[in-house]
């Protein structure tokens, strides 16, 4: 695709003329080099993603996992899962370091999550954090917004690790995230250590809370207008942007969990990231939505308001003080994260497992 057609899509038309960066939601080279294509300039990959693009393309990693196995006559079905993790993170990075360098570490990073059944244990995930930052010179780690991960961040952000927060869905979460990479980079500063090519950012999973909702609505027999659940992440997200500009906190927002355009449209503009997946950047390609600056726009108070009396949840997505520290892990957006994280990793060792121990009663 030449670079005259792609400008044309909305998405490359954003990057181009606004503040807004776009990121890949995949590690898939296929996938991110189409991205890049429209202007992206950073990616993600995490065992939910690396289980996609092995599911997508097997035939073409299949003698690379036989390989493995043969290389590793003593590792585990999870350890050799990982390493795949590994290989497809340092594929897509070597994609991206051009941008990396050019930007000065700003963008042009490979988002690299850690174990999420490693949440409640922060010197384990600061571990991880430490290996993965070493794959290559332009990777960022994903820690998750949990109680544990919270303090994560800071020692990892002290120990010059540009961290992404995932698992992330709430204005008190964002705060404290925010909070924790200020305290890493301030002790990395008062012992003259530089930040400046460091690239922290803070994920907002608009369309989980939005997923919570609905089934809270369900759950509770809640009535309220067609539409309104729709902006429920897109408020958290103004709300948060907003304060961390008042406030000049060192990261930016990122927009993931893509439930439909407004998880895009209503943030264009800002000095933000959005991460949408393949799928959804070909349809907002392939839309007439026009691109222009959005972010400043609030949402309606009303809106607010039908949110604010109908969902308990929300209030505590909303408000600075709405959710405590400890309080995170509990969270139901949180929990429905983290067992869907989990259980990727165990499909992700099913899917090693039957190259280990194919199943003898398949034909």
């Amino acid at each position: 695709m030449s670079t005259a057609v792609s400008y044309k899509s909305p998405l490359h038309q954003m990057t181009a003329s606004t503040a807004t960066c776009l990121w890949n939601d995949s590690a898939s080279v296929q996938e991110l080099s189409y991205s890049i294509e429209h202007g992206a300039v950073g990616a993600t990959c995490n065992p939910v993603i690396v289980l996609g693009v092995l599911k997508k393309d097997i035939n073409a990693w299949k003698g690379r996992i036989e390989a493995l196995i043969r290389e590793l006559p003593n590792a585990t079905e999870d350890e050799m899962a990982w390493d795949l993790v590994r290989e497809i993170s340092v594929q897509a990075a070597a994609l991206l370091k051009p941008i990396f360098d050019q930007q000065q570490g700003r963008n042009g990073r490979l988002s690299i999550q850690t174990d999420p059944r490693l949440f409640r244990d922060a010197d384990a995930m600061v571990r991880q954090a430490i290996e993965f930052d070493g794959l290559a010179p332009n990777m960022i780690v994903k820690i998750p917004a949990t109680r544990e991960g919270v303090p994560a961040m800071e020692e990892a952000t002290y120990r010059g690790i540009s961290i992404n927060a995932t698992v992330c869905f709430t204005l008190p979460q964002c705060v404290a995230v925010a909070e924790a990479i200020e305290r890493g980079l301030q002790r990395r500063e008062q012992e003259g250590k530089p930040i400046a090519t460091m690239g922290p950012v803070c994920t907002i999973m608009v369309g989980r809370l939005d997923d919570w909702l609905k089934v809270l609505m369900e759950r509770n027999n809640v009535t309220i207008d067609p539409g309104v659940l729709e902006w429920a992440g897109v408020a958290v997200f103004k709300k948060t942007y907003q304060l961390f500009r008042q406030r000049g906190y060192r990261l930016r927002l990122l927009s993931a969990a893509f439930r439909n355009h407004m998880h895009w449209s209503e943030f264009i503009g800002g000095d933000v990231v959005i991460s949408p997946p393949y799928s959804w950047q070909v349809r907002f390609n392939a839309s007439d939505i026009e691109v222009r600056p959005r972010m400043d726009d609030p949402v309606s108070a009303r809106v607010v308001n039908v949110l604010s009396k109908s969902f308990p949840d929300f209030c505590r997505a909303y408000n600075e003080n709405g959710l405590a520290l400890e309080e995170f892990d509990s969270f139901g957006p949180t929990v429905r994260t983290l067992r869907q994280f989990i259980a990727a990793c165990h499909d992700l060792d099913g899917l090693v497992r039957d190259f280990l121990l194919p199943n003898p009663d398949v034909s």
